[in-house]
């Protein structure tokens, strides 16, 4: 397994953009796929995104298409998550994750890290 820090989050108002990022050591981060995911307060962790380990192929939840882009750079071991037309629905802790065979069901996981929209 990897191991996973995630970076970046913070306060910003609605309409506005943030991009969190995740580093991950332990074992070589190309041979792992990574994806982000969020729980907002009272509600279950949701999938947002999440790439390759190569970077050629992502996937992202339908209420985050054309707002968010998922992306890594191998060579620094990170994957960011860039968040742009931020609403208030998009408040929650923002989680990294790793797996070497999935893009949806990961192994590895960060202790996340706070995006709070303000309206």
């Amino acid at each position: 397994q990897v191991q996973l820090v995630e970076s970046g989050g913070g306060l910003v108002q609605a309409g506005g953009s943030l991009r969190v990022s995740c580093v991950a050591s332990g074992r070589t981060f190309n041979d792992y796929n990574a994806g982000w995911f969020r729980q907002a307060p009272g509600k279950e962790r949701e999938f947002v995104a999440s790439i390759t380990g190569s970077g050629r192929s992502t996937f992202y939840v339908d209420s985050v298409k054309g707002r968010f882009t998922i992306s890594r750079d191998n060579a620094k071991n990170t994957v960011y998550l860039q968040m742009n037309g931020l609403n208030p629905e998009d408040t929650a802790v923002y989680y990294c994750a790793a797996d070497r065979y999935s893009v949806t069901s990961f192994s590895s996981w960060g202790q996340g890290t706070q995006v709070t929209v303000s309206s």
